[in-house]
Protein backbone atom coordinates (compact mmCIF):
# COMPACT_ATOMS: atom_id res chain seq x y z
CA UNK A 1 0.00 0.00 0.00
CA UNK A 2 1.01 3.27 -0.86
CA UNK A 3 0.33 6.97 1.04
CA UNK A 4 -0.23 9.36 -1.11
CA UNK A 5 0.43 13.38 0.16
CA UNK A 6 -0.42 16.42 -2.07
CA UNK A 7 0.27 19.65 -1.21
CA UNK A 8 -1.46 22.00 -3.55
CA UNK A 9 -3.25 25.38 -3.94
CA UNK A 10 -6.17 25.67 -1.56
CA UNK A 11 -8.56 26.86 -4.75
CA UNK A 12 -7.95 23.51 -6.39
CA UNK A 13 -8.52 20.85 -3.27
CA UNK A 14 -12.31 20.49 -4.50
CA UNK A 15 -11.62 19.96 -8.12
CA UNK A 16 -8.77 17.58 -6.60
CA UNK A 17 -11.65 15.60 -4.55
CA UNK A 18 -13.85 15.29 -7.41
CA UNK A 19 -11.32 13.96 -9.62
CA UNK A 20 -10.36 11.25 -7.22
CA UNK A 21 -13.93 10.57 -6.33
CA UNK A 22 -13.59 7.27 -9.02
CA UNK A 23 -10.22 6.49 -8.19
CA UNK A 24 -9.54 3.34 -5.99
CA UNK A 25 -8.92 4.80 -2.88
CA UNK A 26 -8.82 3.03 0.69
CA UNK A 27 -8.70 6.35 2.44
CA UNK A 28 -8.76 9.65 2.39
CA UNK A 29 -7.46 12.78 4.18
CA UNK A 30 -7.75 16.31 4.33
CA UNK A 31 -6.28 18.94 6.43
CA UNK A 32 -5.29 22.89 6.00
CA UNK A 33 -1.77 23.81 6.40
CA UNK A 34 0.73 26.27 5.49
CA UNK A 35 4.17 25.95 4.20
CA UNK A 36 6.52 26.91 2.16
CA UNK A 37 9.12 25.21 -0.97
CA UNK A 38 11.63 25.90 -2.94
CA UNK A 39 10.52 29.73 -3.48
CA UNK A 40 10.53 30.03 0.25
CA UNK A 41 7.04 31.95 -0.18
CA UNK A 42 8.54 35.11 -1.65
CA UNK A 43 5.15 36.99 -2.27
CA UNK A 44 6.44 39.93 -3.64
CA UNK A 45 9.16 42.32 -4.15
CA UNK A 46 9.13 45.97 -2.60
CA UNK A 47 11.75 48.48 -4.03
CA UNK A 48 14.60 49.11 -1.88
CA UNK A 49 13.81 46.27 0.62
CA UNK A 50 13.81 42.33 0.75
CA UNK A 51 11.06 40.15 -0.19
CA UNK A 52 8.64 39.44 1.97
CA UNK A 53 8.94 36.08 4.09
CA UNK A 54 5.40 34.30 4.55
CA UNK A 55 3.97 30.93 5.11
CA UNK A 56 1.58 30.31 2.38
CA UNK A 57 -2.35 28.33 3.00
CA UNK A 58 -2.18 24.80 1.40
CA UNK A 59 -4.53 22.19 1.84
CA UNK A 60 -3.05 18.64 1.82
CA UNK A 61 -4.70 15.82 0.71
CA UNK A 62 -3.34 12.41 2.03
CA UNK A 63 -4.90 9.74 0.19
CA UNK A 64 -3.91 5.52 0.90
CA UNK A 65 -4.07 3.54 -2.64
CA UNK A 66 -2.71 -0.19 -3.59
CA UNK A 67 0.79 -0.26 -4.73
CA UNK A 68 -0.91 -1.46 -8.04
CA UNK A 69 -3.04 1.48 -9.01
CA UNK A 70 -0.77 4.34 -7.32
CA UNK A 71 0.70 5.69 -10.55
CA UNK A 72 -2.80 6.11 -11.86
CA UNK A 73 -3.90 8.41 -8.61
CA UNK A 74 -0.29 10.46 -8.99
CA UNK A 75 -1.05 11.12 -12.68
CA UNK A 76 -4.67 12.29 -12.17
CA UNK A 77 -3.15 14.27 -9.35
CA UNK A 78 -0.61 15.59 -11.37
CA UNK A 79 -3.25 16.05 -14.34
CA UNK A 80 -5.72 18.24 -11.95
CA UNK A 81 -3.33 20.59 -10.05
CA UNK A 82 -0.48 21.50 -12.33
CA UNK A 83 -1.12 25.34 -13.12
CA UNK A 84 2.35 25.74 -14.57
CA UNK A 85 3.15 28.39 -12.16
CA UNK A 86 5.63 28.83 -9.11
CA UNK A 87 3.98 27.11 -6.02
CA UNK A 88 1.39 24.10 -7.41
CA UNK A 89 2.43 21.97 -4.85
CA UNK A 90 4.25 19.06 -3.80
CA UNK A 91 3.20 14.95 -4.09
CA UNK A 92 5.25 13.03 -1.67
CA UNK A 93 4.58 8.79 -2.13
CA UNK A 94 5.20 6.85 0.76
CA UNK A 95 4.75 2.77 1.51
CA UNK A 96 2.32 2.48 4.22
CA UNK A 97 1.02 -0.84 6.00
CA UNK A 98 -2.40 -0.84 7.53
CA UNK A 99 -3.39 -2.70 10.69
CA UNK A 100 -6.88 -3.65 11.18
CA UNK A 101 -7.67 -2.84 15.26
CA UNK A 102 -11.34 -3.39 16.76
CA UNK A 103 -11.92 0.02 18.12
CA UNK A 104 -14.46 -0.51 21.23
CA UNK A 105 -15.74 -2.06 24.05
CA UNK A 106 -13.27 -5.26 25.57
Amino acid sequence: MKQIVAIVKPFLAEKILEGLRRAPLEAVEVCEVKGMGRQKSYLDQYTDSEYALAFLPKVQITAWVDDTRAEEVIRKLVEIARTGRIGDGKIFVLSAQSHEVALGNA
